[in-house]
């Protein structure tokens, strides 16, 4: 029996077909160091995890969890079954490529102050996905990204280009204060010591508090694009032609249109709000309030 090193964990919502062609592609590098796959599923009416079962039965542990919990919640379902070393949080529309694997491991197993890594995310043309490295949303961050979204006027400012750090090369292997969680590998015993993902997250932001709750107990997170996988972006969240918007129930189109600004709303209050005083906190989260109401009518207008 093998050694398991790594354990990937790959969230599973009606994503059929693009976690077939994942698998596919763990199953091609599944000589490059010791995994196991754990998929939690949260409720999937497509067959996926009848699927997992029938095609790939290597796949270690398929969790039937029977309905949507998000991403935090859903992720850490997999805790009871690690038995690996790391762990890679996965996305599903993700292809991993030719010694990722191999490489991001051995990297964090010769620098033992990283708590947690990502690859370089490449989308399906070739270009780089810039949520693969982020800066943490403070107010600054905030106006000049979402609101005056200056880093697409300037994106190589270090000034106003902070969010994606786009004044540094994609291809320099750089510390960074969060990464997407499509690639997202880290430590078990960091986990266990952070308390895995915060649920009060349902979607989005997750990854942001996780890194924020790991870069406080001292440990570096990196960006290192010597290797690469192939995110196919959005297809995790349900961005399919068979489930479009129009198809899905109002409530649900809500949910999910509004799970972005809740989490900024929540990752706010939980580690910035005590930086700042009253008045500009109440700034802040009019702001954010202001976002809800567009994209709250915006969902009910368009769809």
């Amino acid at each position: 029996m093998k050694k398991i090193t790594l354990s990937v964990v790959i969230l599973s919502y009606n994503t059929k077909e693009v976690l077939r062609n994942c698998l596919r592609s763990l199953n091609e590098v599944k000589n490059e160091v010791g995994f196991e796959v754990i998929i939690p599923d949260n409720g999937s009416g497509d067959g996926s995890p009848e699927m997992v079962e029938l095609e790939f039965p290597w796949v270690t542990k398929v969790i039937k969890i029977g309905k949507n919990l998000g991403f935090a919640a859903g992720n850490n379902y997999a805790k009871p079954f690690i038995k690996g070393k790391y762990v890679l949080f996965l996305n599903p529309d993700t292809l991993i490529h030719k010694n990722t694997l191999k490489e991001t491991v051995k990297y964090m197993e010769s620098n033992k102050s990283v708590g947690a890594l990502t690859c370089k995310l490449l989308l399906p043309n070739g270009e780089l996905d810039k949520d693969a490295r982020r800066s943490f949303i403070t107010p600054w961050v905030a106006l000049i990204h979402i609101y005056l979204k200056l880093d697409r006027i300037f994106p190589k400012s270090k000034l106003f280009a902070k969010y994606w750090y786009g004044y540094l090369s994609p291809d320099l292997i750089h510390e960074v204060d969060a990464l997407q969680g499509a690639f997202f590998l880290t430590r078990k015993v960091i986990l266990d010591s952070v308390g895995w993902f915060d649920e009060a997250f349902f979607l989005d932001g997750e990854d942001l508090d996780l890194c924020w709750r790991i870069k406080g107990k001292g440990w570096k997170i990196m960006y290192y694009p010597k290797v690469s996988i192939t995110h196919f972006k959005g297809l995790s969240k349900g961005k399919v032609e068979s489930r479009s918007r129009k198809e899905m129930p109002l409530s649900v189109r809500l949910k999910y249109r509004m799970a972005g600004v809740n989490s900024m709303e929540l990752f706010y209050r939980k580690h910035l709000w005590n930086k700042y005083p009253f008045l500009f906190n109440v700034f802040v989260l009019s702001g954010i309030n202001l976002i809800k109401v567009l994209r709250f009518m915006r969902t009910l207008l368009l769809g």
